[in-house]
């Protein structure tokens, strides 16, 4: 079986890119629209998301609770939102490595934005076989790919909701 890296779903919401890019790239909201995120602390806040940018997300699997250190690299209101999460830990982000980077893509669509929502597993100097024992063990069965396109999916529909 090959390892897969990238996944990646689109839905159209009906609003326009510069609302739902707003609302996006605004972490302390994140766990309004993500199954597994509870939001996060912003540790320099300004009036909106820039590159640099760094939070704390605070995120849940079942019993599982955790803290993710983050850095935005794209923040292109309107077109592209996108961070790479680098540190992880139970009650603090004390373990660093490179996880994972996860973006958005807004486009114009009728009807609305098709918002593209894609998931990277940075985990690239991690060997197959122990991504795999590690993602099962953490996902109860599945691997990060598969488990990450059912939120994205859950993501997605959450926003549709949510803007109409």
């Amino acid at each position: 079986m090959t390892r897969e890296f990238t996944v990646s779903d689109s839905a159209v919401v009906s609003a326009d890119a510069d609302t739902l890019y707003a609302a996006i790239s605004d972490p302390t909201q994140m766990g309004s629209w993500s199954p597994e995120n509870l939001g996060a602390v912003v540790h320099d806040p300004h009036e909106s998301a820039y590159v640099g940018m760094v939070f704390d997300g605070k995120n849940k699997r079942g019993r599982a609770r955790w803290i993710t250190r983050c850095t935005v690299t794209v923040a292109d209101p309107g077109s592209a939102f996108e961070f790479r999460v680098h540190a992880i830990g139970v009650k603090t982000p004390r373990f660093k490595g490179a996880n994972a980077t996860w973006r958005y893509d807004f486009e114009p669509a009728p009807g609305g934005t098709k918002v593209t929502e894609t998931w990277t597993d940075d985990r690239t100097k991690w060997p197959d076989t122990v991504a795999l024992v590690f993602d099962k063990i953490a996902t109860s069965g599945k691997t990060f790919p598969q488990f990450q396109r059912r939120n994205i999916a859950k993501t997605l529909d959450n926003l549709q909701k949510r803007f109409g």
